[in-house]
């Protein structure tokens, strides 16, 4: 079984995703992952290399092409991504989302070091032009919104969730999946 998680940045994808790993024994990989890499070995942050993004898709490809081998050669993983609806079509598609307040903290609290921000405000205007880059350059390459929420068999507003209340959700509804399969 394959889960695909995406969600808006600190929607709670990569807390949800170490705790379903966890439970489920399975494999982890991650879209940001293989991006926040590839900017530090570019000398960039993040933000800069979705900046660039937006005439060079390179690195798009990159990650796209990844997910793309890891849906076709893999199996029992959770999977975190923009594009993972789309690329791994088989999974599970999951999308997490929270009010922007909520996520500009989740954010600024977690241990992300391409992403620091000041201020509460400051994040929440970085977050904004991150979705907008991000809806920008998916609607280019491949004429998708990966916000657009009739591309999940799952969304779940994690505003007032804890991480456990969330993965208790997506776990459920994994486990009926499974359960149906079977039937």
């Amino acid at each position: 079984m394959i889960i695909t998680l995406n969600g808006r940045a600190g929607g709670g994808k990569s807390s949800v995703a170490k705790a379903l790993v966890k439970r489920l024994g399975y494999r982890s990989y991650s879209a940001g992952w293989v991006r926040r890499e590839y900017a530090l070995k570019q000398g960039m942050t993040l933000e800069e290399l979705n900046k660039k993004a937006e005439t060079d898709p390179a690195s798009d490809f990159l990650v796209d092409d990844y997910m793309k081998k890891l849906g076709e050669t893999e199996d029992n993983m959770v999977v975190e991504g923009r594009l993972c609806f789309l690329f791994i079509p088989k999974g599970i598609k999951i999308f997490l989302d929270a009010d922007p307040l909520v996520r500009a903290r989740r954010t600024m609290e977690s241990d992300r070091l391409q992403e620091t921000h000041k201020t509460i405000e400051e994040a929440v205007r970085k977050l904004k032009e991150r979705d907008e880059s991000d809806m920008k350059r998916y609607a280019k390459l491949y004429k998708v919104n990966p916000f657009d929420k009739k591309h999940y068999d799952l969304v779940i507003d994690t505003t007032e969730n804890t991480v456990e209340e969330t993965t208790d959700i997506v776990y459920d509804f994994v486990m009926e999946r499974i359960k149906q399969k079977k039937m």
